[in-house]
C-alpha cells in the first residue's frame, strides 16, 4: 500500500518537545499500536518544510469523488 491509499484505521498525532531537547512525533491507533518517533530540531524543521510543500501541493489537485461501494 501506498501513501494514496485509504485506510480503515483511526490514530491520533501528538506532537511536543521531550526532555532531551528532541521534537517527538507520537502516534498511537485504535488497534494499541504506538510510535514515537523523536527528531532533533534540525530534523523537525525539514519535516515542517515538507509538510508545507505537501499542503501547497494538496491545494493545487482537484479532488476526485470517492467510488461507490
Amino acid at each position: 500500500m501506498g501513501i494514496n491509499d485509504e485506510r480503515d484505521i483511526e490514530a491520533n498525532l501528538q506532537i511536543g518537545p521531550t526532555d532531551m531537547g528532541q521534537v517527538r512525533l507520537f502516534v498511537s491507533a485504535d488497534n494499541g499500536i504506538e510510535i514515537p518517533m523523536d527528531f532533533d530540531p534540525e530534523e523537525a524543521e525539514e519535516i515542517v518544510d515538507e509538510l508545507r510543500a505537501a499542503i501547497q501541493a494538496a491545494r493545487r489537485v482537484k479532488p476526485r469523488s470517492k467510488p461507490r461501494r
